[in-house]
């Protein structure tokens, strides 16, 4: 069927051919992600709602072993599964895009997907929407390949599958679109934008077909500002935007200080987030419990029913700061480790609640109204968000359709202007770079630039692998062993931690049917801050077109750079130059 459709599509015009992938891109991202988000949703309401309902002793047996299994669950996939399915998805995407050409393994997919349901949906304090974006842009970039494009042309079909699933994830297209642009793409002009907009829209359509066109939240109506709400704005993104920060870098430190857990088993840990979030859950619940009624669960999963009752002005603004304290800490130890979930939702939630918070501690003095809470915790919400990912227009725009209400536009992009400057001043990069430095990528090295001069100037660091499969010892045993396990054609032989040769396929073959010791070829070599124009006359000289990289200091091979690799670059470079107006 796929090949009969990838035959029919070539008959047709370029541009054509362009609007009809685009629209299957979009159609089934955006399936992807309303799936997901509906799993979700029916998970948690099996588990945690269905337990509240049925009295304190149910919620708290119940929700127990459901975090746990849930959590246990999670950290197998994430192990012993796919390592890359940790997390938002988010900064794993962007990588993807720029270093993989837009390639997304299939395996990255259903993990994230049965991961992101049993941990979100299981009450980690996670959002939906960076799973969303990651499986959906999956999702994409495999339909691309079951239609004959190849693995270094996917960047159409993850962008498209991207702007579709976040679409459909927040009933959001135009912050799709901008998200997409600003974050992944890093570029409000590029070329590819009419296809983002075509998948967004599609993801918009299947979504208001399936679920509704009603908003994410319901807020109660916003009337004319008075002059005192509007001083109090700044005051508001200020503070939401100083604990996305706070967030930020108590997450950054706790998901590195995991990796020195060593006491820890690596699937386990997601266990220990589940553990403190629902210690934290099930007190907030059991305090808010009442007359007979079931207490909050806006500790658990995405917390969106409790912000929803903050943006209709019933909720208590104590327990909103109380809230605020809980789903802070829950969220931090359930990313930091080592979760499947976003940082979308509980931003928007925790910025929510410093807005209630904060207009309930000013309407002890001042003379506030339900419009005034509303405006807000709306800019709260925005604010808070735009510190952590810093794409304000995004933050303006998913908020807004969010919500349907024309009249906090005025109000976000104030407190946008804020949250921008605030999170600039106190953090260098935002949490997707970070979370991607913290892993060893520098996009400054990923993203290539604008021209090929520049390109050539950066270090040979940029583009060398530094896994690599290398030969310790050549007696036969060892050399069949490295030949069944590598598919490699040159092998780097080290020998008491020095370059001795490199050992080509072909001549370890022919020394295997002779019975003698295999020949091995001069490396050519550089230093990793060596710029890529070096590199390329390195490469020429070499007899095995293979440039080991050797550290200064020791002297020890740490990584390589292949023609291939070089190729590969300069091909990232050139397609996407073209993509630029």
């Amino acid at each position: 069927m796929t090949a009969f459709i990838s035959r029919s599509l070539r008959t047709l015009p370029k541009r054509t051919q362009t609007i009809v992938l685009t629209c299957f891109y979009g159609l089934f991202a955006a399936l992807a992600a309303v799936l997901f988000h509906v799993v979700i949703q029916g998970s948690f309401r099996l588990t945690f709602e269905r337990f509240a309902a049925l009295g304190k002793t149910e919620f708290l047996v119940g929700s127990f072993f459901t975090i746990i299994t849930s959590t246990l669950i999670v950290g197998v996939l994430l192990t012993q599964f796919c390592p890359g399915a940790s997390g938002s998805g988010i900064p794993q995407l962007k990588l993807a895009f720029w270093k993989d050409f837009g390639f997304v393994p299939w395996r990255v997919v259903w993990v994230k997907f049965i991961a992101g349901v049993f941990s979100v949906g299981g009450g980690c304090s996670l959002g939906r929407e960076g799973p969303s974006v990651q499986l959906a842009s999956g999702v994409a970039s495999n339909l691309a390949g079951l239609l004959g494009e190849p693995k270094q042309n996917r960047r159409h079909a993850a962008a498209a599958g991207a702007a579709a699933g976040l679409a459909a994830a927040f009933n959001t297209p135009l912050a799709a679109i901008t998200f997409v642009l600003e974050e992944i793409v890093q570029d409000l002009n590029s070329r590819i934008l009419g296809s983002i907009l075509l998948a967004s829209v599609l993801g918009a359509f299947v979504v208001h077909g399936l679920i509704g066109e009603q908003p994410a939240f319901q807020i109660a109506s916003v009337q004319a500002t008075p002059w005192k709400v509007y001083t109090l704005i700044p005051i508001v993104a200020a503070a939401s935007s100083l604990l996305g920060i706070l967030f930020q870098k108590t997450t950054l430190s706790l998901r590195n200080r995991r990796k020195r857990f060593q006491i820890i088993p690596l699937w386990l840990r997601p266990t220990i987030g589940g553990l403190i979030t629902w210690i934290l859950g099930v007190s907030v619940y059991l305090w808010t419990s009442q007359d007979g009624q079931a207490g909050s669960l806006g500790v658990f999963g995405v917390g969106y029913e409790d912000l929803s009752r903050a943006l209709t002005n019933t909720i208590d603004w104590r327990v909103a700061g109380v809230l605020l304290v809980t789903k802070l800490i829950a969220t931090f130890a359930c990313y930091g480790f080592g979760g499947c979930g976003g940082i979308f939702s509980p931003t928007l939630f925790l910025g929510g609640m410093c807005g209630i918070f904060i207009t309930g501690l000013f309407g002890q003095f001042l003379d506030l109204d339900t419009s005034a809470y509303v405006l807000l915790a709306v800019v709260g919400m925005s604010a808070c968000l735009g510190a952590v990912v810093r794409a304000p227009v995004t933050g303006i725009l998913i908020v807004f359709e969010m919500t349907h209400e024309f009249n906090l536009v005025p109000a976000l992009m104030l407190g946008a202007l804020i949250s921008s400057a605030i999170s600039r001043r106190l953090s260098e990069e935002n949490f997707y770079e970070a979370i991607l430095l913290q892993d060893g990528h520098n996009l400054d090295h990923v993203i290539p630039p604008r021209d090929l001069r520049s390109w050539q100037q950066l270090p040979v660091s940029a583009i060398a692998t530094f896994k690599v499969a290398q030969a310790s010892a050549l007696d036969e045993p060892s050399v069949n062993e490295l030949l069944s396990t590598h598919p490699y054609n040159r092998f780097p032989v080290i020998k008491n931690g020095q370059l001795t040769g490199i050992l080509t396929r072909a001549e370890a073959v022919e020394a295997l049917k002779e019975k003698r010791a295999p020949e091995l070829k001069p490396a050519t070599t550089c230093l990793p801050s060596e710029t890529i124009r070096e590199l390329q006359f390195r490469l020429i000289e070499s007899p095995t077109g293979f440039v080991a990289v050797l550290d200064r200091s020791k002297g020890n091979m740490i990584g390589l750079v292949t023609l291939h690799d070089l190729l590969r670059a300069e091909v990232s470079i050139t397609k996407e130059g073209a993509d630029q107006p």
